[in-house]
């Protein structure tokens, strides 16, 4: 079984690689872990003075794997004993909830673990480096906005296309990173950023040619071999703090409730269920063919 994703050291540097590439690096809890366990150590290795995150193959990641079925909607157990009773992850015991039932709770809880591992990153003493090539949707800047400094290839596209239907951002750096008008622009209606306006916005250091990205990130993560690791740790942990105080903890708590509210509409539950009525990728298509971008982007 190959690993979903990879962990290398080499040349003072950690490199982790999103590896499931036949399915465009899509998220599934195996993933999420594999990235945490990477960060986790990268932090802990004293040869380490910087991160570099990638997905192997064409594309950085397409986000959650709608395809695998959400974890969150895993059916209960019993509690055992002689009397049945039911439980849910966060502990509370309850009846048995009637099919299809959404608990707000056992959904935040579930979608916050993720965050909590996205935030990893964000956490992390050393910088990380994140390597947007081919695409980076919805869930996918969940997690590589986490990320110190973004560097994309000129063909790549990032952007959130939940917000046309059946998410909101869970860890909600976009405002953060962009400001007002430009997260308004992009959240409201989903739309795909190329690598031009990516960087014109501030969304990222720098762009170049797709064969150059990689060994251009591994040079700059490489050039932080020259500045003291404690210089780094504390100059990032007060950039950190600034946009700390400006509440993203608290928008990352209503972002992720709110997505769990998106995904449990009236129009969210048809939009899903199409999924067996006309196919995945026709639903895909209905969604962004309005704004010509994504898969239906002229070419």
């Amino acid at each position: 079984m190959t690993d979903p994703v990879l962990y290398e050291e080499r040349d003072d540097i950690a490199i982790i690689t999103i590896n499931r590439p036949e399915k465009k690096n899509t998220l599934t809890d195996a993933v999420i872990q594999g990235i945490a366990d990477g960060i986790d150590a990268a932090t802990k290795s004293a040869d380490v003075v910087a991160v570099v995150l990638r997905g192997a193959g064409d594309t950085l990641t397409a986000g959650y794997d709608l395809t695998a079925g959400a974890a969150s909607d895993d059916v209960v157990g019993t509690t055992g004993g002689d009397e049945p009773g039911w439980y849910t992850p966060y502990g509370a015991r309850g009846p048995k909830p009637r099919e299809g039932a959404w608990d707000p709770v056992r959904d935040y809880q579930f979608m916050g673990n993720n965050v909590r591992r996205f935030m990893k990153i964000w956490e992390c003493p050393k910088p990380v480096l994140g390597e947007i090539r081919g695409w980076a949707i919805g869930g996918a800047t969940d997690l590589i906005l986490c990320a110190d400094l973004l560097y994309m290839a000129s063909d790549a596209h990032i952007g959130y296309a939940p917000s046309r239907i059946f998410g909101t951002p869970t860890t909600m750096l976009w405002v953060y990173r962009l400001g007002l008008e430009h997260a308004k622009q992009f959240l409201l209606t989903g739309r795909a950023i190329d690598a031009e306006t990516a960087h014109r916005i501030g969304l990222v250091s720098q762009v170049c040619e797709p064969e150059e990205l990689s060994g251009l990130v591994e040079e700059e993560a490489r050039r932080f071999r020259h500045i003291p690791a404690n210089q780094l740790a504390l100059n990032k942990m007060l950039v950190n703090q600034a946009y700390e105080n400006m509440g993203l903890r608290t928008s990352q708590m209503l972002g992720t409730f709110f997505d769990g509210i998106t995904r449990h509409t009236e129009e969210a539950y048809r939009w899903a269920e199409s999924f067996s009525e006309k196919g995945f990728r026709e639903v895909i298509r209905e969604r962004d063919a309005p704004w010509g971008d994504y898969g239906e982007r002229p070419r």
